[in-house]
């Protein structure tokens, strides 16, 4: 990989990077595209991380689906270069990994006063695991740009500000999230596992999040009245929701009232065993 990426930058190519765990989907082929309008030379890393999982979470269930996620990216028309890097975990944590936090060894980055917020307060381990995993490929592959999308907006909070602390000298692109033409559900690896029933129930979250956003539009500021509308969404279609949250951009720190730096309005919730999570950003964008 290294040497691959040594060639490029020396012929002058600019490199971008699509970090993923695999099982590709639309919404990942989407940000390859976005990738390419931009780079000559792209790496798509495949890798599913386990510093990304606790103990009781579906590390071992995650999809693994390397040939049909080449197969896809194969397919693309695309005027550019794609290389696949799919490293063992034994390259990626060479000391070893645990998804078992306290039996953990070696370097690891965390993103302090983000991390805790929002998936944090359920998910305690995950953007240590995130913030980690993304500084290796920063170090491995050095792109000049690096893709993420939307729907998981913590993590795109996280990694840009992680970027501007270590002083990566790379741009970090945020594109808008991938979603069913028809449903409207954000587009993501999990949602295989979900039933028929399930997936018509699913959607329910996001017309709330767009009726939020209709209400912004109209001049409707306040969080309280904000967040209900998502929740009123949620309930009438029986969604177990763990949280909704209008938070800062700058911080994750909840907030009452969307103010001239604008809001992200989020949340999480579960149909059976599957979570899932959405959002959508009022007055701003990355």
């Amino acid at each position: 990989m290294r040497q691959w990426r040594d060639t490029q930058r020396s012929s002058g190519a600019q490199v971008g990077l699509v970090a993923t765990m695999g099982a590709l989907h639309s919404g990942h082929l989407h940000l390859v595209q976005t990738a390419a309008a931009s780079c000559s030379s792209i790496v798509i890393s495949i890798f599913v991380n386990p510093a990304q999982f606790a103990p009781h979470e579906d590390l071992n269930e995650y999809p693994r689906t390397l040939p049909s996620d080449i197969a896809q990216l194969q397919g693309l028309a695309l005027n550019t270069t794609l290389v696949v890097f799919a490293p063992r975990v034994s390259d990626m944590y060479p000391r070893g990994i645990s998804t078992d936090r306290s039996q953990q060894r070696g370097a690891f980055v965390e993103m302090l006063g983000l991390s805790e917020m929002l998936e944090g307060g359920t998910r305690p381990h995950f953007f240590r695991g995130v913030a980690t995993v993304v500084t290796k490929l920063f170090h491995v592959v050095e792109p000049h740009m690096a893709y993420f999308g939307q729907k998981d907006v913590q993590q795109c909070c996280v990694v840009k500000a992680m970027v501007d602390d270590l002083l990566f000298p790379l741009r970090v692109v945020v594109v808008p999230t991938v979603r069913d033409k028809e449903s409207g559900l954000a587009l993501s690896s999990r949602n295989v596992y979900l039933s028929k029933e399930e997936k018509e129930r699913a959607p329910a979250f996001y017309r709330g999040l767009c009726r939020a956003k209709e209400l912004f539009a109209s001049g409707v500021v306040e969080g309280d009245k904000l967040l209900g509308v998502v929740r009123e969404e949620a309930e009438k279609s029986g969604l177990d929701v763990e949280y909704v949250c209008l938070s800062s951009p700058d911080d994750l720190q909840n907030v009452d009232v969307v103010d001239e730096r604008g809001a992200i309005l989020s949340g999480a919730w579960r149909m059976g065993s599957t979570r899932l999570i959405d959002n959508i950003l009022l007055g701003f964008e990355f």
